[in-house]
């Protein structure tokens, strides 16, 4: 039988739930509203920065464009009108700011095409190569990492930490070049095992197709995965060896959860959070793909078209791939930031 106490007692206490909730969702609205302002303003600092940084490189788009072809003065000079290099500084600036927040970025002056096909065209080769590198170092990096702090001091700790911080010191075009020399190239009684360099080698369909990409994905991503694994796996090392000290951690023990439970329901999950990061910041780098990794294994992708427009310099083509890459970065940032309340209560209040 429910007394006049007992009814009033959870009156009271509903009352007292609702203004907790209410309040815990303005203050989450707050701290949204918050982190979208500062990636807003960070977006229009990329399109400011994009801009001014790329015109500072040395060389001449035009004459780069003409050379070894005789130009005369009057036709370097129409090419000039005809790209917009005649017009004063502020005025190509407030230009380019206008068509990019409508989502032009220009017409490359290489490639004669626009911007955004170009960056299109090359998406889905940077997306496969480099998504598929950070999903496996993503989970082979918190896999190892935790295991090395639970076991911290041991022999299998010294070697994955060892291992992980000469990995993470290692140029990534260098460990590429290696394994070109090594399992493309042969060396001594290594035979060459794997393409040098591409995305393809022939006109194949079906399985077929798939078993070629597949084929010429191993080095590029084996490098990739080399130098990423390392980074998570130390930064998730040393998130969960400053859980592994929490009196909240000795309470599970003596109420007499196993080691293994212990690890998986409470440390890990309080570890999460600067390891979140760096997997939201590398998900941010498949946007991006990887230049120099690219560059060596002539992979198709945007890290290659980055380093063509470069070499000349085709400043609209630079100037949006460096939006399309900072621009990544701050979405998977904001992402990361809105999760954290969610992984931890005490975030944004």
């Amino acid at each position: 039988m429910t007394t006049t106490t007992d009814t009033d007692t959870s009156a009271v206490a509903a009352a007292e739930e609702e203004p907790s909730r209410g309040t815990g969702a303005r203050a989450y609205l707050v701290y949204t509203a918050g982190k979208l302002g500062g990636a807003a303003i960070s977006l229009l600092a990329v399109l400011v920065t994009s801009f001014f940084l790329f015109r500072i490189i040395p060389g001449d788009p035009v004459k780069a464009m003409t050379h070894g072809m005789p130009t005369s003065a009057e036709q370097l000079a129409a090419l000039r009108r005809q790209f917009g290099l005649d017009q004063p500084l502020w005025q190509q600036f407030t230009d380019y700011c206008a068509k990019a927040l409508t989502g032009d970025l220009g017409m490359s002056y290489q490639f004669h095409a626009p911007v955004g096909e170009l960056i299109a065209q090359k998406v889905p080769a940077t997306l496969l190569l480099t998504g598929v590198a950070v999903v496996i170092y993503s989970a082979l990096g918190l896999w190892l990492g935790t295991r090395s702090a639970w076991r911290h001091g041991g022999l299998g700790d010294r070697l994955n930490t060892g291992v992980a911080l000469t990995l993470w010191s290692v140029p990534s075009f260098w460990l590429g070049l290696l394994l070109i020399i090594t399992f493309a190239v042969g060396a001594g009684p290594v035979p060459g095992l794997f393409p040098t360099g591409g995305m393809e080698s022939g006109d194949e369909t079906g399985l077929a197709h798939i078993a070629d990409v597949a084929h010429h994905m191993v080095l590029p991503v084996l490098t990739l995965v080399a130098v990423g694994y390392a980074q998570t796996l130390l930064v998730m090392r040393s998130s969960l060896l400053d859980e592994m000290g929490g009196d909240y951690l000795t309470t599970a023990r003596a109420k007499g959860l196993r080691d293994d439970a212990v690890r998986r329901r409470h440390a890990v999950p309080n570890a999460l959070l600067p390891t979140v990061t760096m997997v939201f910041i590398n998900l941010g780098h498949v946007a991006a793909g990887s230049i120099l990794v690219e560059t060596v294994f002539s992979w198709p992708g945007l890290g290659g078209l980055f380093y063509q427009a470069l070499s000349v310099p085709d400043l609209p083509l630079v100037q949006g791939l460096f939006v399309v890459f900072a621009g990544a970065m701050i979405l998977m940032n904001l992402l990361a930031d809105l999760l954290y309340p969610i992984l931890d209560p005490r975030v944004g209040r």
